[in-house]
This record gives C-alpha cells, sequence and structure tokens, in this order.
C-alpha cells in the first residue's frame, strides 16, 4: 500500500511517529510494561522487514504476524493476535495523524483463541498465602502489596504505581489512582491495607506523614525512592505462592481473587464490576462513573474472610 497523504521521506520522520504512538499509548494504558512490549514488536516487524510503514503489503504483516518467532516455534494464536493487535494500533494512530491512508493489517483474518478461564485464589487460600509471608521489611511490604491488591481490586501497575501523594485522610481514607485509559479515580482504601502499608514503611524506616509525595509506598533495597519495580515483585509472589503450595500464577491473579471474594461475600455483579471499573458487564458503566471517593461496603466482609 503507498500512502497519498505526505509520507515522510526519511527514516528519522518514522521514527519520531513511533516514538509518539508509543508516548501515547503509555498515557492512555498506564502500563510501561504495554508500551515496551509494543516498541520490541514493532522494532523487530519494520527492522527484519526493512521497509517504512508506508510501503508495507498485507502479505508481509502475515508472514511475520504467523510466521516462527526468535524462538524457532509456531507462534500460538495468543501470540499471533497480539502480534496483529499491535501492528493495527499503530497503524490506526498512523492514519488518525493523516501520515498512511490504510491499514494493512485490516486484510488479515485474527485467529480464534481459546484463554483458559480466570482463576482467582479462595479466602483460605489467600490466609495461606499471607502466612508464609516472613516478618521482615521485605516481607511486610509484600504482604501490605498484597493486601492492597486483593482488598482493593486494582490492576498491578495501579497499585505499584501508588505514591504517599496519592493516599488522603481528609474526611476519611482515599487512595488516587491512575486507571486504564490513564483515567484518575479515587477510592475509599481499606484501613487493613491501609495498616499494613503502614507497617511496612515503618520497617524500613520511613513514615507516610513525613516521605515526599513523590516516594513509593513500596520501598526498596535500593531506597531510592522508586519503589519496588513490578518484575521484582512478580518474582517473589511466585516465591509465595510456590511456599504456600499454590499453583504458579502472575500477579493478576490477585485481581481475579478480589473479585470471586466479593462474589463469595454477596456482593452483585453489577457491584463487582464496578469495583473493578469492568468493562465486561457494562461498558458505559465504567466510562460514566464520576464518582469521586466513593465509599467502598465490601471490603470490610473480605478483611473478615481472610481472617484480618
Amino acid at each position: 500500500m503507498t500512502s497519498t497523504i505526505a509520507p515522510f521521506q526519511d527514516v528519522a520522520g518514522w521514527e519520531r511517529s513511533l516514538y509518539a504512538f508509543l508516548a501515547e499509548k503509555e498515557r492512555r494504558s498506564g502500563s510501561r510494561r504495554t508500551v515496551e512490549g509494543y516498541s520490541h514488536m514493532l522494532q523487530h516487524f519494520f527492522g527484519a522487514l526493512g521497509k517504512l510503514p508506508d510501503r508495507v503489503t498485507s502479505q508481509e504483516v502475515f508472514a511475520w504476524a504467523y510466521g516462527k518467532g526468535l524462538s524457532g516455534k509456531e507462534p500460538s494464536p495468543v501470540t499471533i493476535g497480539a502480534r496483529l493487535a499491535c501492528l493495527s494500533s499503530f497503524y490506526r494512530f498512523l492514519i488518525r495523524m493523516e501520515i498512511v491512508a490504510s491499514n494493512p493489517c485490516d486484510q488479515i483474518q485474527r485467529p480464534k483463541t481459546s484463554l483458559s478461564p480466570p482463576r482467582g485464589l479462595s479466602a483460605q487460600e489467600i490466609r495461606r498465602l499471607l502466612s508464609v509471608i516472613p516478618d521482615t521489611p521485605v516481607g511486610l511490604r509484600d504482604r501490605a502489596i498484597i493486601l492492597t491488591l486483593t482488598l482493593t481490586g486494582r490492576r498491578r501497575s495501579e497499585v505499584l504505581n501508588l505514591k504517599a501523594g496519592d493516599i488522603s485522610q481528609t474526611g476519611g481514607l482515599f487512595y488516587t489512582y491512575r486507571g486504564k485509559g490513564g483515567k484518575q479515580s479515587k477510592r475509599e482504601l481499606p484501613r487493613p491495607a491501609f495498616e499494613a502499608i503502614r507497617t511496612a514503611l515503618a520497617a524500613f524506616g520511613k513514615d507516610l506523614a513525613t516521605i515526599r509525595p513523590d516516594e513509593s509506598l513500596w520501598p526498596s533495597k535500593a531506597d531510592n525512592g522508586r519503589g519496588l519495580t513490578s518484575g521484582s515483585f512478580y518474582c517473589s509472589l511466585r516465591r509465595y505462592l510456590k511456599r504456600a503450595g499454590l499453583p504458579p500464577a502472575g500477579v493478576h491473579i490477585l485481581r481475579h481473587s478480589a473479585a470471586k471474594l466479593r462474589r463469595d461475600v454477596g456482593e452483585s455483579v453489577e457491584d463487582v464490576s464496578r469495583f473493578l471499573d469492568h468493562s465486561s458487564l457494562a461498558v458505559t458503566t465504567v466510562y460514566l462513573r464520576r464518582l469521586e471517593g466513593q465509599e467502598d461496603r465490601g471490603w470490610g466482609k473480605v478483611a473478615e474472610a481472610i481472617g484480618l
């Protein structure tokens, strides 16, 4: 496909468009991990192909999406779908910016995927998980993160990116977070999570009232103010799960657990959907939600169920 809409004549121009796309993606998704994945795939595709975006054909996209990766293995339907989603998103951005005229991904059929159903931990399994975490500064910090994830239902990046200034004790106990799509929201912070955070900070010689507002709630041994990385917490969680005799899982299992526990204590599907900012039940419920600092009536029963 050859664009008729003022294509760049130099590689540097296309690189600028790529950086602009990634910057917008990070602002909208709030996930640095997603941006890094998109960057890696796009650079791999265009680097291996050796063509500028306005010269790419649908056949070349198909060959890359369905082709073997660096491992030499045939890609799974999930991998193929991820490649096409990434590249198509980039081309939609270029079309919006009036840089290219069409999307070479549009002619390619996406593979059917059969994802395994999400799994959440029960209240008993959460108790087992918490019981194996040591009472060390690192252990207390990780316990606070697990409690915050389980009681709030927030995504990994939404919790691990929390700073001291995101906690408010005016008129109640609240936390502010940047959700999916870059939308900023404010919710009640469950008291057990707040107390765990204070205990963890104290173990590192810190106090929520005196640390800088831009300092992470999750100190690391480096003590550089940036806090624990997502990858480090993932590795720690995997160790705790193994120690507790639970199946290996990623951090997202705690969000699934939050939803499962809410349902187990009697909340409606509609309440759980709103609690998670979820789109599976009613997308409009999420995007039209305007309440700031809304009261959270469910965390008390969940905390009681897991023995807090």
